[in-house]
């Protein structure tokens, strides 16, 4: 019925529109606890007392936990996804033991008959501190004073190096080596809905009952149960609707061992959710990078070499991402450029601040704001153009598949498929380039500060190495809003010849199958897509070799469409899906010595990443008597491969070009030097508002569908995000005439720039 590429619309919206969407704050149950928890206020301090004994004593208090309450709170939140060097010994414990790292680092909780009394309680806890010096820049604490964890006896979690070719030899070679630094801001998710957790324990079944956890069910499952000492089929985690995640919800955090730990002591379901303030203090930060970078080149603008060393800032303790992305800038610093000679150096430094994760396009984000200003610094400094200078060093087509040398987590970057510089003509041409050339000439001319920013991606996706399906349609991939229960029923819709209408999807309940990958990485569509389509061809098969037993007829002679088999040729000999359903009912099947039912479970497989690649471009004006950046224009020109939902494409890369636009002019997680957080109110920390966001125009490609799965497909979720920084930073600079090493590009930021370049000039 041709679903597959069809702009339909998020079978999901309906129910979001009505007001019947069910989220963690609208799960209840008779009796239920509610929780708040004692954060330190402190960013370094040793506990020298502790007492809780006032508060187990406050109106209304059921329990209250500290470290020493419960064993299994005594073992640490392990790490996820890449583990490198010795990163698990600077592992976060769901409370304190005996000092506090960050501002935010919880201490106590306490469950009470409600939210107000568990609050008050908060306030009985007597905690004597020992205050500790506190180190707020990760170059500073790599040096090694103060240390964090004095057992370690470093600072330095991590250091790792990606080499290929020879950089030495590349720098001696070149006509011109252009060296700058860059910094990208410490800055988070801030999504509609903050975290939050209800837990049931059924002692009687010995089940736990978990609400709330999104992003990785399965893995969370295993980890808790691990835990708490309980088998995994003891755990069950339900998923519900999500208010945003954007990669900082559904990790394991500490209050997700918390509140299961109380709901079984006590027997009785208890929740917590996150207020605002404690979201931006506790939920994981992301980005905070410094950059020192060099870029070899030839007298044409060919790239030699790329040298790059860099300090990436994890916060107090390293969370279940580990290494994941300061991992991905190192691997994806070259991008979509032929460099033949790179090597890049990371180091990941703890700090008193709060721990950083995963968010948008992790890595790549800051990866393509490094990479893509100092292309343009390399343009100024050779004089030739910043779209010529692009042209001369992409990857090209005939490359393809093009290994670039570099691994991260655990796989090595290979672009599966892509035509980088036809992409990049069209949108070129699509933009207006030349013409845009010559208007900023004229309104430069007339004293307006014009700018135009470029900005080249290839970005990642589905990260495997495996997902499962049952058809009819339970997926391992959770709805964090990327919209899988419309996808997933035109996929499966088309592999039967059925509506899409007909097609119910279930997701992300840890009961539904034996296991699941989760969402992350845009892997949704590229692996839970292609194992729904492998489920239900499985389930074709099933349906036709049943109908050739009722029709009397080969499979190979029938045909499936629009719900119903029939015999090719033969429009009056046909048989319903409905019928068929009704045929292979245990008793029947059974009886005609044949498998019952119509279902399949299938597990997809897919070591290769798939990389979507595409190209932002932005013209700004600059006011020089505010430093506002008015963003005049915004195009994307992108190709996913396949777009299994055109409309779902476009909406997932306006939102995370709306969340990389916050992060290029607004967003930024502030610490004093003593480690105390200045912006830890939305008053404070700055989101961009409708009226920042311009009017997108976004071009889909389809041109260059991937070779490493059936469905041709390339995760879209990211796209967005990771150009935007990169390409507001460069139509600045263009519009100043000066360098620009920092995000986000405030106001202040902008007249210092200003001030910067009328003093040069």
């Amino acid at each position: 019925m041709g679903y597959v590429g069809q702009s339909v619309r998020r079978r999901e919206d309906e129910r979001f529109i009505q007001g019947a969407g069910r989220f963690v704050g609208d799960v209840d149950r008779p009796g239920m606890l509610h929780v708040a928890v004692l954060r330190s206020p402190h960013a370094h301090a040793r506990i020298v007392r502790l007492d809780a004994s006032r508060a187990r004593s406050a109106p209304g208090v059921v329990d209250v936990l500290t470290y020493k309450d419960a064993p299994a709170l005594h073992r640490p939140i392990p790490m996820r996804m890449s583990d490198r060097g010795i990163m698990s010994r600077f592992l976060q414990y769901p409370l304190a033991q005996d000092r506090v790292r960050y501002v935010g680092d919880p201490i106590a909780v306490v469950a009470a008959d409600d939210r107000y009394r568990a609050e008050d309680a908060l306030d009985r806890i007597e905690v004597e501190y020992e205050a500790l010096p506190a180190v707020v820049d990760a170059r500073a604490a790599a040096a090694g004073s103060p240390l964090l964890f004095e057992a370690v006896g470093t600072n330095v979690a991590a250091s790792f190096r990606q080499v290929v070719g020879d950089i030495e030899s590349a720098i001696r070679e070149a006509h011109a080596v252009v060296r700058e630094t860059f910094d990208v801001q410490r800055h988070t998710a801030v999504p509609m809905e903050t975290r939050g957790v209800m837990a049931e324990w059924d002692s009687g079944r010995r089940v736990l009952e978990l609400w709330g956890m999104t992003k990785v069910p399965y893995f969370s499952r295993t980890i808790i149960a691990d835990h708490l000492g309980l088998p995994e089929h003891g755990v069950h985690i339900h998923q519900i609707d999500v208010g945003g995640a954007f990669g900082v919800r559904g990790e394991l955090y500490p209050e997700d061992f918390l509140v299961p730990v109380l709901a079984m002591r006590r027997g009785r379901p208890v929740k917590w959710v996150e207020d605002r303030r404690e979201h931006l203090m506790a939920t994981n930060h992301s980005r905070q990078q410094h950059h020192e970078v060099l870029v070899a080149l030839r007298r044409d603008g060919v790239i030699l070499g790329l040298d790059d060393r860099f300090w990436t800032d994890m916060g107090a303790y390293v969370r279940t991402h580990g290494a994941t992305a300061p991992n991905n800038t190192a691997a994806y610093l070259a991008g979509p450029y032929r460099i033949p000679n790179y090597r890049v150096e990371a180091a990941c430094v703890v700090t008193n601040k709060t721990p950083t994760g995963t968010y948008r396009g992790p890595g790549r984000f800051e990866a393509n704001f490094v990479r893509e200003r100092v292309i343009d610094v390399a343009a100024r400094a050779t004089g030739i153009d910043p779209a010529e200078i692009r042209s001369r060093n992409f990857v090209t087509s005939d490359a393809m598949p093009y290994e670039v040398g570099t691994t991260t987590l655990g796989r090595k970057v290979v672009f599966d498929s892509g035509d980088f510089p036809r992409l990049f003509r069209r949108a070129l041409d699509r933009f207006g380039y030349a013409s845009l050339r010559e208007e900023q000439m004229r309104a430069r001319a007339s004293g307006r500060y014009l700018g135009i920013g470029l900005a080249y991606v290839v970005e990642k996706s589905g990260l495997g190495p495996w997902e499962a399906a049952r058809v009819t349609v339970a997926t391992g991939v959770p709805s964090v809003g990327q919209g899988v229960e419309t996808v997933f029923a035109q996929i499966c819709a088309d592999a039967l010849s059925v509506s899409c209408e007909d097609v119910t999807v279930r997701y992300g309940d840890t009961d539904l199958l034996p296991g699941g990958g989760g969402a992350f990485a845009s892997r949704g569509t590229v692996m839970g897509g292609n194992a729904v389509l492998r489920a239900a061809e499985r389930v074709r098969e099933k349906i036709l070799l049943l109908a050739g037993h009722e029709l009397e007829a080969h499979p190979k002679d029938l045909e499936l469409r629009e719900g119903r088999v029939q015999v090719k040729g033969v429009p009056d000999r046909t048989v319903s899906l409905r019928e068929l359903a009704k045929a292979a009912t245990v008793t029947r099947a059974l009886a005609a010595g044949r498998e019952p039912g119509l279902e399949a479970l299938e597990f997809y497989e897919q070591e290769k990443m798939t990389y979507g690649h595409g190209a932002h471009l932005v013209q700004v004006e600059i006011d020089p008597q505010t430093g506002l950046v008015t963003i005049l224009r915004y195009m994307i020109d992108h190709d996913i491969g396949r777009a299994i939902n055109p409309l779902l494409v476009d909406g997932q890369i306006v939102g995370g070009t709306a969340q990389g636009l916050g992060a290029a002019l607004k967003e930024d997680l502030v610490y004093a030097a003593d480690g105390q957080l200045l912006t830890a109110t939305l008053m404070d920390y700055a989101l961009p508002t409708a009226t920042d966001v311009p009017p997108f125009e976004i071009h889909l490609g389809e041109d260059d569908l991937s070779p490493v799965n059936p469905l041709g497909v390339k995760g879209a979720g990211e796209d967005g995000t990771v150009g935007a920084g990169a390409a507001i930073a460069n139509a600045v600079a263009d519009a100043l005439g000066v360098t620009v090493r920092s995000l986000p590009l405030t106001p202040s930021h902008v007249l210092a720039l200003l001030r910067e370049a009328q003093g040069a000039r």
